[in-house]
């Protein structure tokens, strides 16, 4: 145990009160820590598991300091968080990751330069502040994704460009904010790797997970994902720098790209608990939400190393309404679950909505393909879902 490490029975505070916020306070509990969340939402998903909720906006400074003199620690599990907020709050108790943090990934331009400028490699992108930049952008690129530079998440705020197609309506839709647009690459594969490092400086590396996007959205995601033993070392030391570069107090997620080139190239980073690392709660002896806790409250990291594979599919509010033709009543949890092997987590949000992460089934499997198989076929009991391909061979890393 570190010097000054905040034991059991002190309060841990969160920005934020979604499923990962919500996940973050079960697990706190469990160690016997009290939870705090601050949410704008007064219904948001984790209500129902913490000692107290504040109801604020993530940039109202009063209710983050209120939060901070409440807490004997604070954390966050989503990025959209005010930095004058999180000042607020650190004037009262430690902020983990801090602000320094949030400065680098809020902004995806300054995000990307900043990789850069540390030699980790990112694709071919290019700025746009008009629509004229953006025209420009696209013209140089070919293919290629405009993201509005801050905010945005699970495929919003994002739109893809072919060659040649028009990019005013593109900038129109995306609100004419400043972008960041990237060069559609050929991808082998989408990987994550996530690192938990604690304030006396100790890390830990879990094994990149496989991920699969369907309209820009994680549909599934494996653990430990089926690379080649050389990509995934290289993944693993390439996420480790990051953390460390950045001096990331709690869990920072590296998203990657493998090309089939066999490059791996930096996507985005995300510092806090992530979607692609649901697979721990059964894959790992400690899951990403214990990891989040023991870190920010400086006790020893646990164990990372999976102990089976495991895989996770999500949970959108789609399953939850009526087919076209009027027929459906909601999902056959009962059906899923005769699955050998599968879990349900549902999130206790508010009524579903289309694209909206309602929960997620998790399943275990002497293979990754066989989690996958046994959870892609749990999901399907739920309501008719068109299932992805099986598990492709990725090349090494060069």
């Amino acid at each position: 145990m570190g010097p000054g490490a905040i034991l059991p029975g002190a309060t841990l505070g969160i920005f934020g009160g979604g499923q990962l916020g919500r996940m973050t306070a079960m697990a706190a509990r469990t160690l016997g820590y009290h939870v705090l969340a601050l949410d704008p939402d007064a219904a948001c998903a984790a209500r129902g598991v913490v000692d107290r909720c504040l109801c604020a906006a993530f940039d109202d400074p009063e209710a983050a300091a209120e939060l901070g003199r409440a807490a004997d620690v604070v954390t966050l599990e989503i990025e959209r968080v005010a930095r004058h907020s999180l000042e607020a709050a650190a004037r009262h108790a430690p902020v983990r990751p801090g602000a320094a943090v949030l400065a680098v990934v809020q902004d995806r331009a300054v995000q990307k330069d900043w990789l850069a400028q540390h030699g980790f490699p990112v694709g071919p992108w290019r700025r746009a502040d008009s629509a004229q930049e953006l025209a420009e952008a696209a013209a140089a690129l070919g293919a290629c994704f405009a993201k509005v530079r801050t905010g945005g998440y699970d495929g919003r705020g994002q739109a893809r460009l072919g060659v040649g197609e028009p990019t005013g309506p593109v900038w129109q839709a995306l609100g004419q904010r400043p972008l960041v647009v990237e060069q559609a690459l050929a991808l082998a594969a989408e990987l994550s790797v996530l690192v938990a490092r604690s304030p006396a400086g100790q890390t830990v590396v879990y094994p990149p997970a496989m991920n699969h996007h369907v309209d820009r959205v994680l549909d599934w995601s494996v653990l430990p994902g089926p690379l080649p033993e050389q990509t995934a070392e290289e993944a693993m030391d390439m996420a480790r720098a990051i953390a460390t570069a950045l001096a990331v107090e709690g869990l920072l997620a590296v998203e990657l790209f493998l090309t089939t080139q066999g490059r791996l190239l930096v996507n985005e980073l995300a510092p806090r608990p992530h979607n692609t690392f649901h697979g721990t709660q059964l894959a790992c002896l400690t899951d990403q939400f214990e990891q989040l806790v023991r870190a920010v409250c400086g006790l020893p990291l646990g164990a990372v190393a999976p102990v089976r594979p495991a895989a996770i599919v999500n949970l959108l509010g789609d399953l939850w309404l009526p087919a076209p033709d009027g027929q459906g009543g909601g999902p056959d949890y009962v059906a899923a679950l005769q699955v050998e092997g599968v879990r349900l987590h549902l999130y206790g949000k508010g009524p579903p909505r289309p694209g909206r992460k309602m929960g997620h089934l998790s399943a275990v499997g002497s293979t990754p393909q066989e989690a996958l198989d046994r959870v892609l076929r749990a999901r399907a009991r739920l309501a008719r879902h068109p299932a992805p391909p099986p598990l492709a061979e990725v090349p090494p890393a060069r």
